[in-house]
């Protein structure tokens, strides 16, 4: 696995540093006396916050425009009844893991923290207020903690709940959306949107966390690994505190178990595996839907996260 190196320079992994006092100049507006973990399981993950800058109000262009994107590179697909779909490429959010939008009146914030492989999509309503997410630098079991503007509240992606500060303990709602390649994307919305490049400089389309999916131990996690024999980077779909292996789809490409029905198709890339993001293995890509037909709200997500985060959870075996 290699990792830019501007990602590793500035690694905090010692847990004296793991200080609320220590933070206050930087988060002047967090309530530290509200908070839901322990502070030494927080690390700094090398760029300070907004060190990766979180976008706002895309541009958003017709897919027949959009030019520069690989048939097989993955896209996080976001439909909302009666609006066109809306492709979010992972070329752009593997550098800027979050993006507030908004699709008629809907605020939504869509999330990648590739550290896990977790993309999803957040109602940025709360409690009568519409916030918005930054990154804030820190990492806790190798998952991104992102931060509102507004409170300065910590909120743990992978989960989509405050952990710390005056959202301590809400959650966000978690709308459907799904990881598909570009080429299926564009095929199946000839009417959709695609969000355009950022204007950034930075290197779109390149891993920066090359092979990082085939590595046998995730970057900065020293927690419990999965059990069952099931390798730390193994992707699985998690729905609710269930998580299904990918590798149960070996045999099968549909799964009903339940009250969900999972279908998986080749022909998506990792973004996480060659330097070229659009080059990757193909991992295929997952659908989950209800006993209607309806998307349902799911990550794909890497095994010892979801074991970190649900260690209680149920392992969908198949056995």
């Amino acid at each position: 696995m290699r990792i830019l190196p501007f990602i590793l320079a500035a690694v905090i992994a010692m847990p004296a540093f793991a200080d609320p006092q220590r933070w206050a100049a930087e988060w002047p507006n967090t309530d530290f006396d509200r908070s839901a973990i322990e502070f030494t399981s927080v690390l700094d993950g090398g760029p300070a916050r907004d060190g990766i800058p979180a976008i706002d109000q895309p541009q958003m262009m017709p897919v027949e425009r959009a030019a520069g994107l690989s048939e097989n590179e993955a896209v996080i697909t976001v439909e909302i009844d009666g609006q066109p779909p809306r492709a979010y490429p992972l070329r752009y959010l593997t550098w800027h893991e979050i993006v507030n939008d908004e699709i008629a009146g809907l605020p939504i914030a869509v999330t990648f923290c590739p550290l896990c492989n977790s993309a999803m999509v957040f109602d940025r309503r709360v409690e009568g207020q519409v916030l918005s997410f930054g990154v804030s630098g820190k990492l806790r079991n190798s998952d991104m903690i992102m931060y509102d503007r507004e409170t300065e509240s910590w909120w743990q992606q992978a989960v989509g709940e405050g952990i710390v500060g005056q959202h301590m303990g809400t959650e966000l709602v978690q709308l459907p959306s799904w990881m598909e390649s570009w080429a299926v994307f564009r095929d199946r919305n000839p009417d959709g949107l695609v969000m355009a490049e950022p204007a950034f400089n930075r290197p779109y389309g390149r891993n920066p966390y090359t092979r990082y999916d085939t590595s046998t131990r995730p970057f900065l996690y020293d927690g419990e690994l999965p059990p069952h024999g099931i390798p730390a980077l193994a992707r699985v779909v998690r729905v609710g505190d269930r998580a299904w292996p990918l590798s149960r789809f070996t045999d099968s490409e549909q799964i009903s178990e339940a009250g969900v029905t999972l279908s998986w198709a080749s022909g998506l890339a990792s973004a996480l595996d060659s330097d070229d993001i659009g080059a990757g293995r193909d991992v295929g890509a997952i659908r989950v839907r209800d006993a209607t037909g309806a998307d349902i709200a799911h990550d794909v997500m890497f095994a010892f996260a979801y074991h970190a985060f649900w260690p209680d959870g149920e392992w969908m075996l198949g056995r």
